[in-house]
């Protein structure tokens, strides 16, 4: 695996020199060892960047629509054949279980790229009427893309895919926590064959993200990251002129009926709330039991987490790693003993988590919360981590009810055997995505991806048919002759 000099930044088809050096150590969380070294961009690197993105922005916007299909074609194959790298070095920045990395973190590149490859050929970006005016969509230009740490690939490939494929160029500014993830992807993309100034990666944090809400040469932004984040970059990216769609947080509920397959239910619960360590927009974080349901849900998904291994990814029979940094575990915790005081009743207590021969790793085990509700702390704001909330409700109308007194509206799940109460559900859930006897209600391919009420700011979702006209200016040519 190559690792260049993290300190270095993506512009124009080369790794160059930040132009003020600004060092950041990059700390593999399972060890509090640095793997990484990099620099946090200034406003004058963003600035190179897209200057780069501009001068590649003409003759890239002018392939076509088959040339830009086969460059993504060879992406794949590329990615394909270094998979196994992209394994390796997801678990190593996140520590997450190599199982995890393989079949789920590095397996949804593949996945949006074969759906959206698929989905190519129906991307109709030129329509003809009979009377010989025309709608063409044309690509808006340079995009700035601000990823977050915890889902790199997925995040990369909702926004860099539709974004090439209709020609626009772009400057990356991922998170600052997995920089080798980014590092590879920019590195296939070039084997590949993307043009240079086509993909910009600069790194940073709070300067470099105003650099790229406030640059004149950026068209639009689309951001993923905490709600409170999410709302201001909608407003100073709008404030600009900027088209922008801001992804923000989430707070899910899984809400499980008496008519359930029990068994299902609880594997699909335990993937879904401890998967990532919780560490994802799409994790559950609230089990709403019905009626009947509550006990028996309670008491197998108790015996399941008393059976999960915790521990650094990368050793056998991991099924959860680390969260992601020290702060962010002091951050999980606080919400843990916050829980406590505020009349939840703790039956779970991930705080003491120990794992042998890694006393500095960033250790939450999982953690499980009774008596959880919406007037607290706990059951309304995001955690992002590895603690469950129970809660009862008597019928259907308690639990959607209890669903729609958090501001969020990110993704939600109900389990159930019957089509009524599903399809009841899926009218009045209020949820952008949703989920019928699935853990992680996770869109792929040309499906919109993004959340309703306090989870997402703008218009245009991640991903699908809204992506594409995300990055596109449809233009009306009215001609007569």
């Amino acid at each position: 695996m190559t690792i260049h000099d993290k300190r270095k930044f993506y512009i124009d088809g080369a790794w160059v020199e930040p132009l003020e050096p600004n060092d950041f150590e990059v700390l593999n969380p399972a060890t509090e060892r640095a793997i990484a070294t990099i620099s946090m961009g200034s406003v004058d690197d963003v600035d190179l960047a897209v200057e780069a993105a501009r001068r590649a922005f003409p003759s890239f916007s002018k392939t076509s629509k088959q040339e830009r299909k086969e460059l993504l074609q060879r992406i794949l194959e590329v990615y394909r054949k270094r998979y196994d790298e992209m394994v390796e070095i997801i678990s190593l920045e996140l520590g997450a279980p190599v199982s995890m990395s393989k079949n789920s973190q590095a397996a949804v590149g593949v996945g949006h790229l074969e759906g959206f490859l698929e989905a190519f050929d129906e991307l109709t970006l030129r329509q003809e009427m009979a009377n010989g005016d025309t709608l063409i969509r044309e690509p808006v230009g340079v995009c700035g893309l601000i990823t977050p740490w915890n889902w790199p690939v997925n995040q990369i490939a909702l926004k860099v895919l539709p974004a090439i494929a209709v020609g626009c160029t772009v400057v990356l500014k991922p998170s600052e926590q997995d920089p080798l993830t980014h590092q590879m992807i920019v590195d296939l993309a070039a084997e590949a064959g993307l043009p240079p100034g086509v993909l910009n990666v600069v790194h940073g944090a709070h300067e470099t993200v105003t650099a790229i809400l406030e640059h004149p040469g950026i068209e639009g932004v689309s951001f993923v990251g905490s709600s409170r984040v999410a709302r201001l970059v909608y407003a100073g990216a709008a404030a600009t002129g900027k088209r922008v769609q801001a992804l923000g947080g989430a707070k899910n509920h899984m809400i499980v009926l008496p008519d359930a397959d029990m068994d299902a239910t609880n594997e699909a619960l335990i993937g879904s709330l401890y998967g990532s360590a919780g560490q994802r927009c799409l994790a559950g974080s609230i089990i709403v039991g019905v009626a009947g349901a509550y006990d028996d849900i309670r008491e197998r998904f108790l015996d399941a987490t008393a059976s999960l291994v915790v521990g650094n990814g990368i050793d056998d029979g991991v099924q959860m790693g680390p969260v992601i940094s020290a702060p962010h575990r002091q951050r999980i915790v606080d919400y843990i003993d916050g829980g406590e005081d505020g009349g939840a009743e703790l039956v779970v207590d991930g705080r003491d988590a120990v794992v042998a021969g890694h006393p500095d790793g960033h250790w939450v085990g999982p953690t499980v919360f009774e008596k959880v509700s919406p007037a607290m702390k706990l059951g309304s704001d995001e955690v992002f981590g590895p603690v469950a909330g129970f809660t009862r409700a008597a019928d259907i109308d308690e639990a959607i009810n209890l669903m729609h007194q958090v501001e969020y509206g990110n993704a939600t799940s109900i389990f159930t055997t019957n089509g009524k109460s599903a399809r009841e559900f899926r009218h009045r859930a209020g949820i952008s995505m949703i989920g019928v006897n699935v853990g992680v209600a996770a869109p792929m391919a040309f499906f919109p991806f993004g959340g309703a009420r306090g989870s997402f700011y703008g218009d245009l979702k991640a991903a699908g048919a809204d992506a594409i006209s995300f990055y596109t200016d449809r233009r009306v040519v009215i001609e007569r002759w």
